[in-house]
């Protein structure tokens, strides 16, 4: 008995050790991030940089004219920047909405390739065909509004010579539903302190999803392809040819969440199948040429991949601390305790870096379920367990 006791302490604490580097490395960009820039000193004189703005939208009446009115009042020359919605095997109002909010509307159907990179790639070409002269492309989801000072922001950091540029996508009305709090946690320190210790160190912020600016030869020189992670495939290829994406933290993207874990499951199905494909295909050649060129950029870039959601990583420690407990093994406790101390560091220095309102601090107490919930979802993906291809993340109303 003392013998499998042994035996099982040390499987705890090797466990264990795999956690703590992890949680190392998050206060290493945590640390960074203490001494990153939060604001972009905008040049001076009038902007220059003219901008293409690709929304993809499938059967998005319901929020894309929020998304039109918004950019319609940016602080920016209107003939500077237009606006190209993608109105994507719609069976609603979108096209029309579209074009009555002033976008040039594409629509497109096709029932085979279907999806938001597909829509992407062919309104690309259309723009291309059409030959509008333009310096740099924004893709914006649907479901989004943006700081008045994006365009600004852009057009400074363009004219400094940036080529990739990720904007902060946060939650929209976080308030609003505990589910939608609990996610502005995750994005708060994904999307902000984690970019935000990578500039400081040297790295790319990667690339979201929505928010993104690419200056227009970095689009003819790298094709945008689809999949179904299009924008991390898209980062690995970038950052291999010797790109760098750069953070705009005060440049913010403001994207809803849906209302229940229910409503967002496919959406987390989706970017976690996604995630584990580009471990498979990438992170093995990031590593070995990371550390033969002694590169950071490329070594982050595969770390980043590696990392399990945080919400996992915060299920494992507490049933790890149970473990340890259950064991009365004070080495396993001490470690144990000293994960999760790091965690809530962590957590609480990207909350308040990032100005966090209330409400994303009240979400926490919903932590617990949404925990499990994201160990349930990794479990049916381990099982085996697929959604049906493609569904659209339901819209809240």
């Amino acid at each position: 008995m003392a013998s499998l006791l042994s035996t099982l302490t040390r499987l705890l604490i090797a466990g264990e050790v795999g956690l703590a580097l992890i949680i190392d490395y998050l206060l290493l960009l945590t640390a960074a991030a203490l001494f990153a820039k939060r604001q972009t000193p905008l040049r001076d004189g009038s902007p220059s940089h003219r901008f293409v703005i690709m929304v993809p939208a499938h059967n998005e009446e319901l929020l894309l004219p929020q998304l039109l009115e918004n950019l319609d009042q940016l602080d920016y020359p209107h003939d500077l920047y237009a606006v190209h919605v993608v109105a994507d095997n719609c069976s609603d109002r979108t096209a029309e909405l579209g074009r009555a909010h002033g976008a040039t509307v594409h629509e497109r159907f096709n029932t085979e390739l279907i999806g938001k990179g597909y829509a992407l790639e062919w309104l690309l070409q259309q723009i291309w065909e059409r030959g509008d002269t333009h310096d740099a492309v924004i893709i914006l989801d649907a479901d989004s509004v943006v700081s008045p000072n994006f365009l600004r922001v852009m057009d400074t950091r363009l004219a400094r010579g940036e080529r990739v540029i990720q904007a902060y996508y946060a939650v929209r009305a976080p308030e609003n539903a505990r589910s939608a709090g609990i996610r502005a946690v995750a994005l708060t320190v994904l999307h902000y302190l984690r970019p935000q210790g990578r500039m400081v160190l040297g790295g790319s912020t990667g690339l979201k999803g929505n928010g993104m600016v690419f200056a227009a030869d970095i689009l003819h020189k790298h094709r945008w392809t689809a999949s179904l992670t299009e924008d991390i495939e898209y980062h690995m290829e970038l950052i291999r040819a010797g790109e760098r994406a750069m953070f705009a933290p005060d440049a913010v993207v403001w994207a809803e969440m849906p209302d229940s874990l229910k409503a967002s499951q496919t959406q987390n199905e989706r970017w976690e199948r996604g995630r584990m494909e580009m471990i498979k295909t990438y992170v093995p050649s990031l590593i070995s040429d990371g550390l033969r060129r002694r590169n950071f950029l490329l070594l982050d870039a595969a770390i980043e991949q590696l990392i399990p959601p945080f919400s996992v990583v915060a299920g494992l420690s507490v049933i790890a601390l149970i473990a340890a407990l259950l064991l009365r093994s004070p080495r396993a406790i001490a470690l144990a305790v000293a994960i999760i101390i790091g965690q809530i560091i962590y957590i609480f220095a990207g909350l308040v870096l990032a100005r966090a309102p209330r409400a994303v601090y009240q979400a926490l107490l919903f932590a617990p379920a949404f925990m499990f919930w994201k160990i349930w979802l990794y479990v049916r993906m381990l099982l085996g367990i697929k959604p049906g291809g493609w569904i659209r993340t339901a819209r809240n109303g």
